[in-house]
This record gives structure tokens, C-alpha cells and sequence, in this order.
């Protein structure tokens, strides 16, 4: 069977990723949102789940990106810091690796105007949503591991999140953890928690919740998901209380 010719668009985000796929299929399936395949809108090929196994869309090269992204991550980081502990180490990785960063990621390649997605997702703003991006910035990496090995995956790893690595002379300090630390070095209950409200669309949602601890009062910050508000929630009680 002859191969199928490369679309345009398909060799400009090659062109951006400083990566040639062998098996460009794999490539399309990274860029495949499930929205699009439920409508109709994936059916780009025969058989596109022979590439990656039940799925025809991106989930399961998500979830093997996610892996990859996290090894190659945590090896950069026990060479570059090798006097930090496990616990510090563990923060740095845990801040590389979330959602923020890899829609950042996504973001420096463009990788929205390349997605396919429903035309309900489209319309909705899939192509901008931090969610849908990180996710599939997580399967290109995971196609590139399928398609070129881990050697392909870390050149393109490191080329993106080793600025970030860089960046940050110190851990990351978890602002949950560290109010947490503070209430009980000053004999206080644990930080409580609450959802005030959630709004907008169900694919990109905005959370505020607030924290409170005893004597103080409370503090809330609205946020993409329920960690990320409360850990701005955290930041903004600590700043408040001077620790």
C-alpha cells in the first residue's frame, strides 16, 4: 500500500518540532481529540487504531507521553541537582510536569491550530483550552517516543522544559503544604478548603475556592482546576500572615 502524502500542515508542525516522523500516522492520532472521533470528524484512516491499539484517538498516546514526559524530566533533574533530596527533587519534577507547563509548551508550538477537534469543541474555544492543549502535548510526546525511540522524545524534552528547569535556582515551594506546615507550627487546625463556585463551559471551567484557618481570615482565588485555585488560595493566605 502506498503512503498516504503529508499534509502541509503536518510538515510545518514537524518543521516546528525539529522532528521528522517516519510513520506520520502517529502524528495524526496525537492530534486526534476524542470530540472528534465521537462525531466523525477523526476518520482519517482505515485503520488509525492499528497504530496505537484499541483507540483511534489520542488518549493512549497521552497516557504514554505522560511516562515518558515524567522519566526524561526526573533524569534531567537528578543530574543537574545532584545535592538536593528526594523531597525537593519531587517538587521540581511535580512542577514541570503539570498541566500549566505543558500547555505552555503546546502553546510555543502552536500546537492548537493543528488539532482535530469537533466542530462543538472548535466553536467552544478547544483549540485554546489549557486542558485539551496539555493533553495533547502529552500524546505528540508520546508519538515521537513510538515513532523515533526515547533518544527522539528526550531531544525534544529537553529542548522545551530545560529553560523552565533552569529557571528556578530554588524547589518550588508547595504553597498547601507549606500553609499547612505553618498552621501547625502555630498549634492551629489544618487549612479548610471550600468550592465557592465553579462557572463557565464543562471543557474549560473556572474554580474560586477559599481556605480557612483558624483566627485568620479567609482567603480565595479563582483558577482552571480545583488545585490550582487552591494552591492561589494558600499563596495569598501566606502572603497575608508573612510566611
Amino acid at each position: 500500500m502506498a503512503r498516504r502524502e503529508i499534509e502541509p500542515d503536518l510538515r510545518d508542525l514537524m518543521a516546528a518540532l525539529d522532528y521528522t516522523f517516519q510513520d506520520p500516522e502517529l502524528l495524526r492520532i496525537a492530534l486526534l481529540h476524542p470530540s472528534a472521533v465521537s462525531t466523525g470528524r477523526g476518520k482519517r484512516s482505515k485503520k488509525p487504531a492499528d497504530k496505537v491499539g484499541r483507540s483511534a484517538d489520542n488518549q493512549r498516546l497521552e497516557f504514554l507521553g505522560d511516562r515518558v514526559l515524567g522519566i526524561v524530566i526526573a533524569e534531567m533533574l537528578f543530574r543537574a541537582f545532584p545535592d538536593e533530596d528526594e523531597g525537593a527533587l519531587a517538587r521540581r519534577l511535580a512542577a514541570l510536569v503539570r498541566q500549566d507547563s505543558l500547555d505552555t509548551v503546546a502553546r510555543e508550538i502552536a500546537l492548537g491550530r493543528y488539532l482535530t477537534i469537533s466542530r462543538g469543541e472548535d466553536e467552544g474555544g478547544g483549540r485554546d483550552n489549557p486542558a485539551i492543549l496539555a493533553d495533547a502535548c502529552e500524546a505528540l510526546i508520546g508519538a515521537v517516543y513510538l515513532d523515533g525511540g526515547l533518544e527522539a522524545a528526550r531531544s525534544f524534552v529537553e529542548r522545551h522544559w530545560r529553560p523552565k528547569m533552569d529557571a528556578e535556582a530554588k524547589p518550588p515551594q508547595d504553597a498547601k503544604t507549606a500553609l499547612q506546615e505553618w498552621a501547625q507550627a502555630a498549634g492551629l487546625a489544618l487549612p479548610l478548603y471550600t468550592v465557592v463556585k465553579s462557572e463557565g463551559p464543562p471543557h474549560d471551567p473556572v474554580f474560586e475556592v477559599e481556605v480557612t484557618v483558624a483566627g485568620q481570615e479567609p482567603a480565595s482565588a479563582r483558577g482552571r482546576s480545583k488545585r490550582a485555585a487552591e494552591q492561589a488560595a494558600a499563596r495569598q493566605l501566606l502572603d497575608r500572615v508573612g510566611a
